[in-house]
């Protein structure tokens, strides 16, 4: 994706295209999705949550596990993941 602002062409598009109604937006050249297809759907697949920089101090062993154990994805990640497992499984969210 760009992240070039749009043009007024562009923008001018865009306000007609959002007063149709439903009724006459044409799909019909849009294949429908197969049930298969539901079934392999991954919601938030491409949800990309803003990252914080912090500073933390963590024991030096369960740094060392993270980064064994990290699976090529970054120990990082592996932390945010056992993090956002804790909430999920807490029930306790903002």
């Amino acid at each position: 994706m760009s992240n070039r602002p749009l043009t007024d062409q562009e923008t001018e598009e865009l306000r007609k295209l959002a007063e149709l109604p439903d009724s006459e937006i044409d799909t019909s050249d849009i294949a429908e999705i197969s049930e298969e297809q539901w079934r392999l759907a991954r919601k938030g697949h491409l949800y990309r949550p803003l990252k914080q920089p912090v500073t933390i101090r963590l024991d030096a062993d369960v740094v060392a596990w993270f980064k064994e154990h990290s699976g090529g994805r970054g120990y990082q990640t592996g932390i945010n993941n056992a993090l956002r497992a804790y909430i999920a499984a807490s029930g306790k969210r903002r």
